[in-house]
């Protein structure tokens, strides 16, 4: 038998009657890299400009980056809020999700669809609600404030994920520990926990991701030292065209795919 006469899945599909999905999944993703394979040329330019193909190699743009104070204090603020988001968002996200699916009440459906509210709302509604409420409790332009911000938008997705996870569990497994004398928090954290520690993982590192790469809510709440490497990014391609900003969006594209190759490898670990 060959390839294209074999399942593709458990409903013994074959790989030909799935051609044409294959066919448009690769045209979607060639459609989502090529800017990267763009981007990432541009950044070892030798020019002053931003210039596809490069005439001449060089990395000084790199130089400029990791030499310059103002794209290390911004860079160190992200990161400083991405880390301080996950700490905030996985535990609270974590928690909601089991609470929502050993609920028996029937508002657990209303209360998941509200919790992930800020999914549905344009982030730009958010960043004006958030810069004005900031401004009446004095928080605009502060870690605090850009961490409880980027903990709103991030929490509907680290749900989702680990309220995903939760849904493939079998949670009689729970309630015999349990019956065996095990409170409900050892319960969770000896016989649950380990069981969707891929999905709390996975939520995790979207929560990294959704923080470090926000732009729309950091422009209007931070500024100066406290402003953010995506904000900067922003000014810097606004007010010139700094091919800098081609150097750091690689690095990003880098942090960004490990991130999610750490996801995978966790999985493939659960997997086994």
């Amino acid at each position: 038998m060959s390839w294209l006469d074999s399942p593709a899945s458990d409903t013994q599909i074959p790989h030909r009657n799935r051609l044409w999905l294959y066919f448009i999944s690769g045209l979607v993703i060639i459609f989502l890299i090529v800017p990267t394979f763009i981007v990432i040329p541009m950044s070892f330019s030798a020019s002053q400009y931003l210039e596809f193909p490069p005439e001449s190699w060089d990395i000084r743009w790199y130089e400029n980056y990791f030499g310059s104070s103002e794209w290390m204090t911004a860079t160190w603020v992200s990161l400083k809020a991405a880390v301080i988001t996950v700490l905030i968002t996985t535990p609270i996200a974590t928690m909601a999700a089991y609470g929502l699916y050993v609920s028996q009440l029937r508002l657990s459906r209303f209360i998941f669809i509200l919790l992930i509210t800020p999914m549905m709302v344009p982030v730009i509604l958010i960043a004006i609600g958030v810069f004005f409420a900031y401004t009446k409790l004095k928080l605009n332009n502060s870690m605090i404030g850009l961490v409880l911000a980027h903990s709103t938008l991030a929490l509907p997705m680290v749900l989702i994920v680990i309220s995903a996870g939760l849904r493939s569990y079998d949670m009689n497994q729970e309630r015999v520990a349990r019956s065996l004398g095990a409170s409900r928090l050892k319960a969770f954290f000896i016989v649950t926990l380990p069981q969707i520690r891929f999905s709390v993982i996975t939520g995790a590192l979207l929560a990294f991701i959704v923080s470090f790469d926000e732009v729309i809510v950091a422009l209007f709440i931070t500024g100066g030292k406290m402003s953010t490497i995506t904000r900067s990014m922003f000014l810097a391609l606004r007010d010139q065209i700094d091919p800098t900003i081609a150097s750091i969006s690689t690095i990003m594209v880098l942090v960004t795919s490990i991130a999610l190759l750490l996801a995978q490898v966790f999985g493939q670990s659960k997997r086994k």
